[in-house]
């Protein structure tokens, strides 16, 4: 906690006493807030949180006599951000002369002689002192860790889409003790060190400055004495669930997806993490991708391709379409059936690729022998490898 925090807070007045209270009565006091305002009694309530933070910070001060005397001390001193020096009447009829209190610890350095200001005086009476500073606010919302996860999906489902059932191992709070960390019946309190940031910022040489989870909280802001038996005071246990995932149409082998606000649970009213979903999708026995579009090989007999033919092919649907094929349809040669291939994001489909494989038969009858010779004698075709044995 700052030396300016010890100035500008009413720890009294944040306790309901009088400054004058006995320490029973304070600490009968904060037992009776501590209750009203604990998180067990108020789950998912920010501000109660918040409050519950402030009533133990002011009760760590003020609930400890020698921290109670040095508290007093300073407010009699510098009280409420004014500083009057004794005797500092005349010019001014007898009025003292205040200032922000804020000065005195923020403009050390410019001060004559150099010297590090009121907070290195007054360091030692409140445990600060040094060149680290710590950061001073309620403790902030955390955002929830991403998880990742994988999915295996058929062809056919990554092309027009599918909902796939996920069973999730993820962090959420304790159920034991509510996130608090604290063991039943007990409460923790605000970690004096970040003063319940769970973040310290620390200068080194005077010049660089980093910021970095509290060494004392671990980052979560709150220490306790007595941890929960189930969670070992991390606030944090294990949960397993079975999430029903969307996996759109037209994703792609190895695609990662995201899905926002489907990871973690968040800390302290934080946004759950986000939920990312390797995709791995099994090879079809037939057909292929090609983007948007699907591919499949047709295979043709030698006659078909030459002489042209109409032949039925498959498409993934189940639903087979007829594709004329052009009289003299070289091997290699590809054809595009519209509409038949992936779903795009708006809904319209890609088209099926066709690559025609003419087949040349391994083993002739004699019949058909006979057949094709007398065909390349009637074809009367010009040595096709002419052209490779011209002159260099």
């Amino acid at each position: 906690m700052s030396t300016k925090d010890w100035l500008e807070k009413d720890f009294y007045k944040v306790l309901g006493v009088s400054k004058t209270a006995e320490q029973d009565e304070i600490k009968k006091s904060y037992r009776k807030l501590a209750r009203k305002y604990h998180p067990d009694s108020n789950a998912g309530d920010a501000s109660a949180e918040a409050k519950f933070k402030e009533v133990s910070e002011a009760y760590d001060v003020v609930g400890d006599a020698k921290k109670r005397k040095e508290y007093d001390e300073a407010r009699r001193l510098f009280g409420s951000g004014g500083f009057r020096m004794p005797g500092s009447g005349g010019a001014q009829g007898g009025q003292g002369f205040g200032f922000d209190v804020g000065d005195l610890f923020n403009r050390g350095g410019q001060a004559s002689g150099g010297g590090g200001g009121l907070g290195d005086i007054l360091g030692g009476m409140f445990g600060g002192g040094g060149r680290t500073t710590t950061t001073t606010s309620t403790a902030r919302p955390r955002r929830g860790a991403d998880i990742e996860t994988e999915a295996t999906i058929e062809f056919a489902e990554a092309v027009n889409g599918v909902t796939v059932a996920l069973r999730m191992t993820s962090d959420e709070p304790c159920k034991t003790c509510r996130g608090t960390g604290a063991k039943y019946g007990t409460v923790p309190k605000v970690c004096l060190k970040c003063e319940g940031t769970g973040m310290q910022t620390s200068v080194q040489g005077g010049v660089f400055a980093m910021t970095e989870p509290c060494t004392e909280c671990k980052g979560r802001g709150l220490v306790v004495d007595q941890p929960c038996e189930t969670c070992h005071g991390s606030g944090r246990g294990q949960s397993s669930k079975t999430m029903q995932v969307r996996i759109p149409a037209g994703v792609q082998d190895g695609q990662r997806i995201r899905l926002k606000g489907k990871g973690a649970a968040g800390e302290r009213g934080g946004p759950a993490g986000d939920l990312y979903v390797s995709v791995h999708v099994k090879p079809h026995r037939i057909f292929g991708r090609q983007g948007e579009h699907l591919t499949l090989a047709v295979p043709v007999s030698f006659t078909e391709a030459a002489l042209g033919a109409e032949i039925k092919v498959p498409t993934l649907d189940g639903l087979p379409v007829t594709v004329r094929i052009p009289a003299g349809t070289a091997n290699g040669s590809k054809l595009r059936v519209r509409g038949k291939g992936s779903v795009r994001r708006d809904g319209s489909k890609g088209d099926l690729l066709l690559t025609i494989e003419v087949q040349v038969p391994h083993e002739l009858t004699d019949e058909q022998r006979m057949k094709l010779q007398e065909f390349n004698t009637a074809s009367a075709q010009p040595d096709l490898r002419a052209g490779l044995f011209g002159s260099s």
